[in-house]
């Protein structure tokens, strides 16, 4: 028996849901599609789609160029649809050392400038701790973040997920 490959995308999927095995319950899990999620969000809106105490995946629709951000830790950027350009400044102004998550920074942030990675489907990139960056989409794309939760998660369990 063969099984083919789909890839999805936020224009093509199939909204999925939870198989309950043995004597588990449905209500014990949530269930959410990132391409759904994707499609109706705003540009580069951080929507929450797993949590595990106060670490989140967080799930953007990578459209144009995003605002820059910065963050006290390190976090990571795994890119789902579309081709990301990452690119990174050395900021002479970090965040408190003990702030969670992404922060908006305001313009283009003072420092040096430390190049840029380019990522397609699949690929992944780290987003190291104090170094500002702002994610530049060449199509409409889908990106998922490792974090810690902060100002920016975007939390709507009630309308992504399905119980």
């Amino acid at each position: 028996m063969s099984t083919a490959t789909r890839f999805a995308s936020t224009d093509d999927y199939v909204k999925g849901g939870v198989e309950i095995i043995g004597a588990d319950s449905a209500p014990r899990y949530l269930f959410s599609n990132m391409f759904e999620v994707a499609s109706k969000a705003q540009a580069w809106e951080r929507v929450v789609v797993a949590r595990n105490l106060e670490f989140t995946i967080e799930c953007a629709r990578a459209e144009g160029e995003s605002p820059w951000f910065i963050c006290a830790h390190d976090e990571t950027c795994l890119v789902m649809q579309g081709d990301i350009d990452i690119h990174f400044i050395a900021a002479e102004t970090r965040p408190a050392a003990d702030s969670n998550g992404a922060q908006r920074v305001a313009g283009v942030p003072a420092g040096a400038n430390m190049g840029h990675v380019r990522l397609a489907r699949g690929h992944m990139a780290l987003l190291p701790a104090n170094a500002a960056y702002q994610m530049r989409a060449r199509q409409l794309g889908v990106v998922l973040l490792q974090s810690i939760e902060g100002p920016l998660s975007v939390q709507r369990w009630a309308s992504i997920c399905q119980h």
